[in-house]
């Protein structure tokens, strides 16, 4: 039987979420209803699913037109196109990135982790038998990961390089000259690098004409790439729980196909239409406005929190996605992150989520928020944030 570790994000989610006034953990931006989703379409008349459509698997790797649109969005200022035959589809996100762990790597191999990061994204590689090292970036250094430390994580045996790219929980990005020094170290090697893209294209505070504006991996020119990404966070649609796996190297995919037809067989076809529509290229423009926009003003929120509750808390700002890393402290000492989100649930209602638990038990006194819910909600809890802060602070434990 495969050992398997407490999941402890999703379990504190699971144990919480539901119970809490302030939903401030929740990683998507705010979700979007099918109705205001064609409401922001320049195409009102277009159907958004059909609902005479005979009721079968679908197409077993996805929808030819779901995988068209996001071709075309991978293929967005590239020299060479990615085809649509590149890109399988899969039931959200943390289902393409088992599959890829699953289909890739075993007994035997190594594998390179960026961290902090999703804890699936290092723990299944583990539980398939690999050995896994940590490439671990630090809040002095912007949370950005050394690439003289990579080289010294490099072994024979290494097969997959694994990178979260804008960064849960911290919002860093893994930059353009960065990505570049990953793919030459990976290429020496002949390592593959998949890279978790689940909160691009969600850039609000980077300009998309910085030279440093990361591009997506499969951007770069290096064939041994993977993106995985999803609907659920920069595209506000996690219900649809449709995701997906993207390569330059074809034989990848079709390694993977062969694994996931013991796990999926095919995404719901009603899914599928609904993400092809917002992919659209009459839909998609409007919606990630919608998202930016809305992580833009909200990180003024964000920004203002953090200088009235500057003696307690502490940050690196973050440039993409919808989380921030924050750490909060008395007296110059981290608190006890559990019991500190424990104890502003009970008393305000609002939802973060412990990063000493959730992320890594060397994060003491920090939290996760997600911070691109609405924006009226994000304002009321982080008020009940900073009152938490200047009347409660001093009941909640210091880590040990």
């Amino acid at each position: 039987m495969v050992k398997i570790k407490q999941f402890s994000v999703e379990a504190w989610m699971d144990e919480h979420e539901h119970n809490c006034k302030y939903n401030i953990a929740e990683t998507c931006a705010a979700s979007i209803s099918i109705d205001q989703l064609r409401d922001i379409s320049d195409d009102k008349q277009r159907q958004v699913f059909d609902t005479a459509k005979p009721l079968t698997y679908g197409t077993i790797r996805g929808s030819q037109n779901l995988r068209d649109n996001l071709s075309r969005l991978y293929s967005a200022k590239t020299a060479t196109p990615l085809p649509a035959d590149n890109i399988l589809t899969t039931p959200g996100a943390i289902q393409a990135n088992y599959l890829t762990a699953y289909a890739l790597v075993g007994s035997g191999d190594h594998v390179i982790c960026h961290y902090p990061t999703y804890q699936s994204l290092y723990e299944v590689p583990r539980q398939l038998g690999a050995e896994v090292d940590l490439w671990k970036a630090k809040p002095e250094d912007d949370w950005l990961p050394s690439i003289d430390e990579l080289k010294k994580l490099i072994k024979p045996n290494t097969k997959l390089i694994i990178i979260n790219n804008p960064n849960n929980p911290t919002g860093a990005v893994l930059k353009k000259s960065l990505l570049q020094a990953i793919i030459d170290v990976a290429a020496e090697h002949d390592i593959i690098i998949q890279s978790d893209e689940v909160y691009r294209p969600l850039f609000h505070s980077i300009n998309p004409l910085d030279p440093e504006f990361p591009p997506s991996i499969l951007s770069m020119g290096y064939t041994k790439t993977i993106a995985t990404g999803s609907m659920s966070k920069a595209y506000a649609m996690a219900g649809i729980r449709v995701g997906w796996i993207a390569s330059r190297d074809a034989s990848i995919i079709e390694t993977i196909a062969e694994a996931r037809h013991y796990t999926t067989i095919s995404v719901s076809f009603f899914d599928e239409q609904i993400a092809a529509y917002a992919l659209d290229s009459s839909t998609v423009h409007s919606l990630l406005v919608r998202n930016v926009n809305l992580a833009k003003k909200n990180m003024e929120l964000m920004d203002r929190f953090i200088i009235k509750n500057d003696d307690e808390c502490e940050w690196v700002r973050p440039v993409a996605g919808t989380t921030a890393f924050l750490k909060f402290h008395r007296e110059g000492k981290p608190v006890d992150s559990v019991d500190f989100c424990k104890k502003l649930l009970e008393k305000t209602g609002v939802l973060f989520v412990p990063g000493s638990m959730c992320f890594g038990e060397e994060f003491k006194g920090y939290v996760r928020v997600g911070f691109v819910n609405h924006t009226d909600m994000i304002k009321e809890g982080l008020d009940k944030v900073t009152q938490f802060v200047r009347k409660n602070l001093d009941e909640v434990a210091l880590a040990e």
